[in-house]
């Protein structure tokens, strides 16, 4: 009975670990993605009429 619950325990943490690694990468990714968006609009803002 306890390995069965030591083997539910090991996947969840194997699952909860590849998980958070997604949600880094995705963080990093969006975030690499606003600082180039920002950058490019504030190199452009002279061209920019409202």
């Amino acid at each position: 009975m306890e390995e069965k619950a030591y083997k539910t325990m090991g996947s969840a943490g194997a699952a909860n670990l590849v998980l958070g690694i997604c949600i880094l990468i995705g963080g990093i990714a969006s975030g690499i993605l606003l600082i180039v968006n920002g950058a490019r609009l504030l190199k452009n803002r002279t061209d920019l009429t409202f």
